[in-house]
């Protein structure tokens, strides 16, 4: 794949299907609005089909809480829950008992904290936590065996040192978020392959980030000046996002050229940097992967 390097004010946030929430006589068709009857018909079938199939679809519904009726499901072999777009203030017990989830969606509801119950769920390794109105990562989160985290359009600060344990995370979306600073921690993080914290409040870029296997890189909207010369080594990059930033090294004149462009002016003012090495270790860094 083609290495790209994109300075375009796009926008890069996660994207979302929403779908027919499934109620009968939604606004606009011609039909008038569903008594409790048909409401409670419509979140039993879903109920029903969660215990054949093992996945749980609550999205839309409102929810303030977790429906009651649960308690007459066998809900203990589901594997995906999606409660996304409801009102939910806390994470519901009851989903903290779903020993075999992998799929756990809260996307859009009220959350403030997460429970330390949420470590029960040690077969989770998706969790879409974004849109709520958390302060902090919870540490229970840290703590599970995530691939995907997504966290994006919440009121972070900063992430945990924790974060360092997530040894099997492949993708982390902090975007949108009011983190000034990211943990050294983040350089344990070895399987990471797609970064994006983007809009945040970010003025340096932690070098820890150099020893990733990074193929996607967004830190665009922030206030970072610099990009460290140590990125030099991120030899899996294949996209980096950096439009709407104070950069001043690279200047702004390099970055538009290109990935290949920003890379061989990092290369050049590693060189600077070391004039003791001789020649063979001061040589540019091969393209030929980009």
């Amino acid at each position: 794949m083609a290495a790209s390097v994109l300075l375009s004010a796009e926008n890069t946030g996660p994207t979302f299907a929403v779908g027919n929430s499934g109620v009968v006589g939604a606004p606009g068709n011609g039909v008038g609005a569903p008594g409790p009857a048909s409401w409670n018909r419509s979140l039993d079938r879903a109920l029903d089909e969660a215990s054949a199939t093992g996945c749980l679809n609550l999205s839309g519904r409102k929810l303030k809480e977790f429906p009651r009726s649960v308690a007459n499901h066998d809900l203990t072999d589901t594997t995906r829950a999606d409660l996304s777009r409801n009102r939910l203030p806390e994470l519901p017990v009851e989903v903290c008992m779903f020993v075999s989830l992998e799929h756990l969606n809260l996307y859009q509801n009220c959350l403030r904290s997460l429970p330390e119950s949420l470590l029960n769920l040690q077969a989770l390794t998706y969790l879409n936590i974004s849109r709520n109105q958390l302060s902090t990562l919870p540490s229970p989160v840290c703590r599970l065996p995530l691939k995907v985290l997504i966290a994006c359009n919440n009121k972070l600060v900063s992430l945990p040192e924790e974060l360092g344990q997530l040894l099997q995370l492949t993708e982390l979306d902090v975007s949108c978020n009011e983190i000034q600073t990211l943990p050294p921690q983040v350089g344990r993080l070895d399987s990471l392959r797609d970064l994006n914290i983007r809009r945040n409040h970010l003025v340096h870029l932690p070098p820890e980030l150099a020893e990733l296997p990074l193929v996607r890189l967004d830190f665009s909207c922030n206030k970072v000046t610099s990009i460290p010369v140590c990125y030099r080594n991120l030899r899996h990059l294949q996209s980096i996002v950096l439009d709407n930033n104070p950069l001043q090294n690279p200047p702004a004149q390099i970055c538009i050229k290109g990935m290949i462009h920003i890379f061989k002016y990092l290369n050049n003012e590693a060189s600077k940097t070391t004039p003791e090495l001789p020649d063979y270790d001061r040589r540019p860094l091969p393209f030929g992967s980009w």
